[in-house]
């Protein structure tokens, strides 16, 4: 082996230890499993409890006031709050739905009801119409608990219907249901619900002290205004009576409650036909004035539907099985129970709502209009190489014969113009998370406010890129892009992932899935900006014939990145680090020139694989509540269900292709890029040929990008975001690079030219 084999080998090596010993200092450490304060259900241990699980649906932190929820607003300034998302295995969620979700542990969803929406009721992630709860049960059997287990069995969620049942029967215990939804989640796996009694004031004494574990459906709201017209259940009241009338069974509920029992309010369904994210609340002896917060959300004030059945189970200490993705609620105090104190907390749940939900409704526009912005500048820079300002320079050409200057300040003018028109377009997936700095949902024309915001960022670094000291050099205004789109994502996976959540590229709470570490759309971004940091400094080194050098900056760029990008406490992420790793290590070969073979190509694979499987099994290892995305994937693989998360990762994928014609184009422009870095000399390179004559780094790098979104695009659901956002950044900072070389080629010209005439 050659020396510069032996260092591309401990190149390599070292990116691998280090990552490994930060995937062991995060596993020891357990620091994403700590609670923000107070005392959380999975530490106390002392008691056999009991919990009463009040149930609804349609209910938002928007309905809540002092005068007209009195017993709401009581939850919220003695007891500890939160928004609920509640998506199911469906756009919109049913009360049927987050009754058996509650059940499973799991996303669970009714059988498909007729819905006059173009989606239909039967995909997973269309609209649905709604089924009425069944209220007479025949035998003491759920009605319809057969359908419901077919429904289930036809997703990939894994739901086990009637595993919260089964666990608390199974531990010498029982579940007292209340009302028609609450008999669904009581329900064992065989459909039969122990004890059950309709809703009755006077019998509600008796019925939350016969069983540790009490569930109450106080009735679901639905709003006529939202309604799927195939709805079965049509309300003959307003949402403002449909609210007071849940506030004063919420208010009976708690006045019966036995002392020291802890009761959570939950409303577990949507409204409508709208998605938003719900109300939960609780109160007793492990929920004080304050906030709720849970290690499957790591966000305070936001927990998910299927942190209430391990809630349950911890409160009772029974072992939580494995395969539940939610965890414990926690309480986080807040400054007291003061009017003040609830206003501010109300403040805060009712931003994250709003934010929630008009982003969601905002993120296809904006790409829409992200993409025209960037067709018009792709327009652009094609234009400028076909009349010929981006071909080969002809020697002896008519207009230098005829002593005629050939760099014309029209054209020199036009190319700074595109230049600075791309490096403004690089600048905004970035500042689309920097926009979640400012309000912009409070206001009322949302679309505009948040456009503006992002504009805002977006003009502060491009004027930082185009007006500093570094901006006459080739890569200046790339590095500095890359950089703060590097350090703004690093920074804010680091301290909780807030710019993320909520953002048009970043995490959407009311889909849920993720509400912490690296998204696949954030993760496109990252790594796109770090390979292209790579390619500036690395270019650079090579230029001044330091190659050992350019391969060890690119290898400590790359070791940064994956570390955020994989570490449990940050990125979280399972399917980033497969596809960065190995491009960052043919990037390296490249400024070795070390010849990639298949027998290299083979180890390069095996590393990569024997890293994620090592970091895996590392957050395996941490307590079941503190496990992130890679530990709770190992112990889906040890359960048997690795080809369901397969699966509906490959489904996914495919439905985003085929629903949305633009989609379409993902697949065609990586075939097209990669034809054009595989034959450098054909014409559809033609615009690249003279940048890749000048910067020697510059292909080899874009076939490491392109391995990165070939890869990512590959192995995580909604995969095919990696491409199409990483395209977004790295062609506008490519196009930057090669007018640039254009534009010192016309200043190279235009002295030559001087200097002609004055010898004539």
């Amino acid at each position: 082996m050659t020396r510069r084999q032996q260092l591309a080998a401990a190149t390599a090596v070292v990116v691998l230890a280090a990552l490994v010993i930060v995937g062991l200092i995060s596993a020891s450490s357990g620091t994403s499993g700590s609670s923000a304060g107070g005392s959380s259900p999975a530490a106390s241990k002392d008691l056999r409890g009991s919990i009463a699980v009040i149930g609804t649906g349609g209910l938002s932190w928007s309905d809540v006031s002092a005068k007209t929820t009195p017993a709401l607003w009581s939850l919220l300034r003695e007891g500890s709050s939160a928004n609920l998302s509640v998506h199911s295995v469906r756009a919109n969620t049913c009360p049927v739905d987050g009754w058996l979700s509650l059940s499973a542990g799991e996303r669970g969803g009714d059988v498909d009801a007729p819905s006059a929406g173009a989606d239909g009721g039967g995909p997973d992630g269309a609209k649905q119409a709604c089924q009425a709860l069944p209220e007479h049960m025949t035998a003491g059997k759920a009605p319809h608990w057969d359908d419901y287990l077919a429904a289930a069995a036809a997703t990939r969620f894994n739901a086990s219907l009637g595993l919260l049942g089964d666990q608390v029967a199974s531990h010498g215990g029982c579940i007292q249901a209340v009302g028609p939804g609450a008999a669904l989640g009581a329900a064992r796996s065989n459909g039969i619900v122990d004890r059950y009694s309709p809703f009755d004031e006077s019998a509600l004494t008796a019925a939350l002290a016969s069983c540790p574990v009490t569930l109450v459906d106080v009735g679901s709201i639905r709003d006529p205004a939202d309604l799927d017209p195939q709805d079965q259940t049509h309300p003959t009241t307003t949402r403002a009576q449909q609210v007071a009338a849940v506030d004063a069974r919420v208010a009976a509920v708690l006045k019966a409650a036995p002392s020291g029992t802890d009761v959570v309010l939950a409303s577990l369904a949507d409204a409508g036909v709208t998605e938003r994210l719900r109300l939960i609340a609780a109160t007793g002896p492990y929920f004080g004035a304050g906030t709720l917060r849970s290690d499957s959300t790591r966000q305070e004030g936001l927990v998910q539907l299927t942190d209430l059945t391990p809630t349950i189970l911890d409160r009772l200490r029974i072992p939580r099985p494995s395969s539940l993705g939610g965890t414990p609620l926690q309480f986080a105090p807040s400054d007291g129970n003061s009017v003040q104190s609830a206003d501010e907390r109300l403040d805060a749940l009712l931003d994250l709502d709003e934010s929630s939900h008009e982003v969601h409704g905002l993120v296809e526009p904006f790409f829409y209009g992200f993409a025209l912005l960037q067709l018009a500048l792709y327009l652009i820079a094609a234009v400028l190489w076909r009349r010929g300002w981006g071909a080969e320079p002809r020697r002896g050409s008519a207009t230098r014969a005829r002593g005629v200057p050939t760099a014309t300040p029209r054209r020199g003018h036009l190319l700074v113009l595109t230049r600075r028109a791309a490096i403004i377009a690089a600048t905004i997936p970035v500042s689309t998370f920097l926009a979640n700095l400012l309000p912009w949902w409070r206001f009322s024309m949302p679309l505009l406010s948040v456009v503006a915001s992002v504009a805002l960022f977006a003009a502060a670094i491009s004027m930082l890129a185009l007006l500093g000291p570094w901006r006459r050099r080739l890569f200046g205004p790339l590095v500095v892009v890359s950089v703060t789109t590097m350090a703004v994502l690093a920074l804010d996976l680091m301290t909780g992932s807030r710019l993320q959540l909520a953002s048009l590229m970043g995490l959407q709470p009311l889909v849920g899935g993720r509400f912490y570490g690296m998204g696949n759309v954030t993760f496109g971004v990252f790594a796109t900006a770090t390979l292209m940091l790579c390619i500036a400094v690395g270019s650079r080194l090579v230029t001044v014939q330091q190659p050992r050098m350019a391969a060890v900056a690119v290898a400590a760029i790359g070791s940064v990145a994956i570390i955020v990008d994989a570490s449990p406490a940050w990125g979280s992420d399972f399917g980033g680090p497969p596809a960065l790793l190995p491009a960052l290590i043919l990037l390296i070969l490249a400024i070795l020139q070390i010849r990639l073979t298949l027998g290299r190509l083979l180890v390069v694979a095996l590393g990569t694989g024997l890293f994620v499987l090592v970091l895996g099994l590392l957050d395996w290892l941490r307590p079941p509540e503190q496990r992130s995305h890679l530990g709770r994937f190992v112990q889906t693989a040890i359960d048997g269900g690795t080809w369901n998360v397969i699966a509906r990762k490959l489904d996914q994928n495919v439905s985003l292709l085929v629903s949305n014609r633009v989609s379409l184009l993902i697949p065609v422009g990586l075939v097209a890029l990669s034809y054009m870095l595989a034959r450098p000399m054909s014409r559809a390179a033609g615009p690249l040929r003279r940048s890749f004559g000048r910067i020697q780094l510059l292909r080899p790098g874009l076939v490491a990008v392109l391995v990165m979104w070939v890869i990512g695009f590959a192995l995580n659901d909604s995969g095919t975001a990696i491409p199409a956002v990483g395209a977004a950044l790295a062609i506008p900072l490519v196009i930057a690079v090669g007018v640039r070389t254009l534009e010192d080629e016309t200043f190279a010209e235009a002295v030559t030219t001087r200097a002609s005439r004055v010898q004539r």
